[in-house]
């Protein structure tokens, strides 16, 4: 349990939380949610021991351990190689794997009488490491990093090798591994794509821990919370539920307090009103006193934190263009005429399309994105662009480029000057930028403000072609909300790179997939996509045969959808081969894992029994450290029959 009872916290002048209350209950997953700079990552450093309250008490559950996931790696870890760094999070366990090695080296020159006590330590020890998952730690961790993105060869690397992004996986694998009773999690999908989110999604839902979830993700909000702290003006709230339920919970509760509070503020009115008018009357004295009595006992009433309603953005319409936006022929891109990034890419997007480019980190979503841009010209093959397409590339190294020393009003003017300033006070207001906050200089702009008046600047006079690279990094969950809505009324061409989940399904109309056979093209939003691939289905390959209707791609090119009947037909037969070839690979895989645990079992019991009564000259250590590989391989073949079980019957529903 994490109980917060009145809980204090300022820095410097700064009031970041005042008599905050809140309650977490042990094996509940918690997500803590509130605009920008509130105090959510100050709750978690304090839930962690890392920063004291002022005021107030903080209880947690004696003895728990306590995983929490930093927004930086320490510098004492740049040598560590990836894999050793990411076991690290454990350390008990390599004190109870230390001692085991110890007892082993000791029992080669032990008497019979002291081997009897080695051998029941021993035995406690193992029994001690199996049960903290130390025989299957290296299995869980391998499996951990491959989720997140981590390809085998990099497992021997130094964490100082990777950059930031890359290190912060390393962090998250290191944090999940430990397995500690309560987790803490602040913003674990910055740096993550689409499918490691989808991943980290899996495996926290199976989490049987107490999980403090700070995020703007809402998909991870509603697929793993049960309950939601809300963060803002200092104080806290508890909610139960996920954060869908948590804004209409919040939405009635506000309303049930203001009707509480009006009719609280008209009694006191009235009784304050009578006071007031027979204060001076001996006849009412009485009543005078009465009504000042019942004024004092008269219960204040909560006053609800206010709902900021969401910023509405509604882009102008964009000057037309032609049917055909952008379209890459035989494109390929390379740095050094030796390992290419991209290589032959026939692509092609037309108008009014909106489409997400979805797919590994390392596969090239921004470096295509840029290529479609014109940033970057490809290495072979071309690049064209459509008639009287105006594009608007955005990216977050383009926040940069705003003058520091202009005003927030005068750095969307100077873009825009035909605007009349109440056009631009509207503008910048969608973005959250109104009254004096119009008069902020960039410099003291926070990293989410600055992502929001780059967005005010680009749609100032709104291009009819949008090219997106992370849109939602550093807003906060109304931001992305006021954005999607945007985005969704936005009658251009769009094409974006997004790792947030609801965004990309609420905005986007195609999906554009980059998997190592190539790029795939697949119409519908990403929730089909997913389904698709869940079940799984084979994609409409991006070298699509030509059709003979007028707007269809050219010969090479991605076709934008797939709508010929013999054609889905087709794809309906690959998708129950695939199914069928899948479930037969699964029951093998079954098979052979429930074979191979038979066997090693048998060598188990052979090895207990042997050392139970020991012949002369017995290799003790020897025999224990073949015992522990044998207990590895069993817990290694168990977990791959488990997946594969769960795989098969996933399959067959």
């Amino acid at each position: 349990m994490i109980d917060f009872q009145n809980v204090s916290k300022r820095f410097g002048t700064q009031v970041v939380l005042q008599d905050a209350s809140f309650r977490i209950n042990t094996g509940e997953h918690a997500g803590v949610v509130g605009p920008n700079g509130t105090g959510k990552s100050t709750v978690a450093s304090i839930i962690a021991g890392e920063s004291s309250p002022d005021g107030g008490n903080v209880i947690l559950p004696t003895g728990g351990s306590i995983g929490f996931l930093h927004q930086q790696v320490s510098e004492a870890h740049s040598s560590t190689p990836l894999l050793m760094f990411a076991e690290g999070g454990v350390p008990a366990l390599k004190s109870i794997e230390a001692e085991i090695y110890r007892i082993e080296a000791a029992l080669a020159s032990a008497s019979d009488q002291e081997r009897q006590a080695l051998l029941t330590r021993l035995g406690d020890l193992q029994s001690a490491f199996e049960h903290a998952g130390g025989y299957d730690l290296r299995h869980r961790t391998e499996a951990a990093l491959s989720g997140l993105g981590f390809p085998e060869r990099d497992l021997s690397r130094r964490v100082g090798e990777f950059s930031g992004g890359w290190q912060m996986r390393a962090a998250l694998t290191r944090a999940l591994v430990a397995n500690p009773d309560i987790l803490l999690l602040d913003e674990p999908s910055n740096y993550l794509d689409l499918p490691a989110v989808e991943w980290l999604q899996r495996y926290l839902r199976d989490y049987k821990g107490t999980l403090v979830l700070i995020s703007h993700d809402r998909y991870l909000l509603n697929t793993l919370t049960t309950v939601t702290i809300e963060v803002a003006n200092g104080r806290t709230e508890r909610y139960a539920g996920n954060y869908d339920h948590y804004v209409q919970e919040r939405t009635s509760r506000y309303e049930t307090r203001m009707a509480a509070q009006k009719n609280h503020d008209k009694k006191v009115e009235k009784a304050e009103r009578f006071v007031e008018r027979f204060r001076y009357k001996a006849t009412k004295s009485a009543q005078v006193k009465s009504r000042i009595k019942m004024i004092e006992r008269m219960d204040t009433v909560d006053v609800p934190l206010r709902i900021t309603s969401r910023g509405t953005i509604k882009i102008p319409p964009p000057s037309r263009c032609g049917q055909e936006v952008v379209r890459l022929e035989g494109a390929g891109l390379t740095y050094d005429n030796q390992r290419w990034i991209l290589k032959d890419v026939n692509l092609r997007i037309e108008r009014g399309e909106k489409v997400a480019l979805v797919g590994h980190n390392g596969l090239g979503k921004t470096t295509l994105l840029r290529m479609l841009s014109g940033i970057l010209q490809p290495s072979e093959g071309k690049r064209v662009l459509g008639h009287n397409v105006i594009q608007g590339y955005q990216s977050q190294e383009f926040t940069d480029t705003m003058d520091p020393d202009r005003t927030v009003f005068d750095t969307v003017k100077s873009v825009a000057p035909e605007l009349r300033e109440q056009e631009l006070r509207g503008l910048l207001g969608g973005f959250g930028f109104s009254g004096d906050a119009i008069e902020k200089r960039v410099s003291v702009l926070s990293g989410g403000e600055k992502v929001r008046l780059a967005f005010a600047r680009l749609l100032a006079k709104p291009p009819n072609f949008l090219l997106l690279d992370e849109p939602t990094t550093h807003l906060d969950i109304s931001a992305r909300e006021t954005l999607e809505d945007a985005l969704r009324g936005y009658e251009g061409t769009l094409c974006l790179v997004s790792h947030d989940v609801t965004f990309v399904e609420n905005v986007a109309t195609g999906i554009i997939a980059m998997q190592p056979p190539g790029i795939n093209r697949f119409p519908g939003s990403y929730a089909e996509y997913r389904e698709r691939m869940n079940r799984p289905v084979a994609a409409a390959p991006a070298a699509a045969a030509p059709s003979s209707s007028p707007s269809s791609a050219a010969p090479g090119q991605a076709a934008p959808a797939v709508a010929d009947k013999k054609e889905l037909r087709r794809l309906r037969a690959v998708d129950r081969q695939t199914a069928n070839e899948q479930t037969r690979e699964l029951k093998r895989t079954i098979s052979r894992a429930e074979k191979q645990i038979d066997i090693f079992e048998a060598e188990q019991a052979k090895i207990v029994e042997a050392m139970a009564s020991p012949p002369p000259n017995f290799d003790f250590a020897e025999t224990n450290r073949r015992l522990q590989l044998i207990q590895r391989e069993i817990a290694d073949y168990t977990r791959r029959w488990e997946i594969a079980s769960e795989e098969l019957e996933e399959l067959n529903r």
